[in-house]
Formats: C-alpha cells, sequence, structure tokens
C-alpha cells in the first residue's frame, strides 16, 4: 500500500491538532476532587465508522453524574457542530470549568469567546494526555462498544438514530458502578 500510495478509507488518528494561531489554555483539573452536577463540563470529538464512510461527533459531558448534556454529528470536522453541542448544554445549565483537548475546533476564537463570555473557565488537556479528559473518553469507548460496532450503521440517518436511541439509554437506564448503580439522569437531576 504505501509503494503504491493506496491509503484506508477513514480518518487519521489524531483529530486534536492545534491552529498555530489559536490559544491553548492551562489543564485546571490535576487533583482536583468533583462532587457536584456542573462543576466540570467537557467534550470531544471521535469519528464512528460507516457503510463506505465515516461521520463525525461531538458530545458534552457532565463529569460528577457522567450525564451527556448534548451531542452533534457531522460529515466533516469543522467548528459550527461543536458550537451548536455547546449551545444545546448551555440551555441545561453552566458549570464552572469547561475542559476540551487542544484541537483547532476547540481552541478556536469563536469556541473559546463563546466558554469565556459565559463566564466559564476555560481548561485544555496537556498535550497527549487523554486521561485529562477521562470521562468523555469512556463515553465513545462504551458507545462504540455497546452501540456503533454491534450495528453496523449503514447510512448517516440511520446512524442519527440510532444514537438518539443509544444516549437516551445511556442517559435514563443505563446504570454506573461508579454512581452506585444509578442513572446518569438520576444523578445529575437530583
Amino acid at each position: 500500500m504505501q509503494v503504491m500510495g493506496i491509503q484506508a478509507l477513514m480518518p487519521k488518528k489524531n483529530l486534536s491538532k492545534a491552529a498555530k494561531d489559536h490559544l491553548i489554555y492551562p489543564y485546571l483539573l490535576r487533583d482536583v476532587e468533583i462532587k457536584s452536577n456542573n462543576q466540570v463540563w467537557s467534550t470531544d470529538i471521535t469519528y464512528l465508522p460507516l457503510y463506505k464512510s465515516y461521520a463525525y461527533l461531538v458530545a458534552v459531558i457532565d463529569w460528577f453524574s457522567k450525564y451527556v448534556l448534548s451531542w452533534e454529528l457531522s460529515n466533516s470536522t469543522d467548528v459550527y457542530f461543536c458550537l451548536d453541542a455547546l449551545d444545546k448544554a448551555l440551555r441545561q445549565g453552566k458549570p464552572k470549568i469547561f475542559n476540551t483537548d487542544q484541537g483547532s475546533q476547540f481552541t478556536s476564537k469563536v469556541f473559546t469567546e463563546t466558554i469565556i463570555g459565559n463566564k466559564i473557565q476555560m481548561s485544555m488537556d496537556s498535550k497527549g494526555r487523554a486521561l485529562d479528559n477521562i470521562f468523555i473518553e469512556r463515553l465513545w469507548c462504551s458507545l462504540k462498544y455497546e452501540d456503533i460496532y454491534l450495528k453496523d450503521y449503514r447510512s448517516f440517518h440511520e446512524l442519527r438514530e440510532g444514537l438518539k436511541s443509544y444516549f437516551e439509554f445511556y442517559n435514563y437506564k443505563r446504570v454506573h458502578q461508579s454512581l452506585n448503580y444509578k442513572t446518569p439522569a438520576e444523578i445529575y437531576f437530583n
């Protein structure tokens, strides 16, 4: 494949490339104890396989309850679907700290100004530290192994409908050992 210049039809592994002129904010969560809802939210992008293509998913999650506040699906990695997910989440509340990786979508001026304009502290993972955003990384793992890889979605529409069902299940029916066998919704709304 290398000699012939052939590449697999899938996105490159690292979606988190910062643009050179974007500001990088420090990671604020080292050794911070998470004690309540809306103390820390975070977001990330992952890619999901489709028949002969793929889609990008962004989600916003509350660290304390593991509740998925919002999500958006796109066929590109532009900043606008990330902003849509952020706006939907902010309609439900406001965190003290919002954590992201250093991807260009999250370091963009329009994204960081939305966070700071809402009087929320901006935090960014250290370079190459996926564990700094462990709760959303764990969400991606659960989503892919409990739904995506089992269902082999064939179209963007089918994937969107499947994600609606999965996040409904994840938030309202799937109990978490770390939440004393309660659902994220039980913790977030109580």
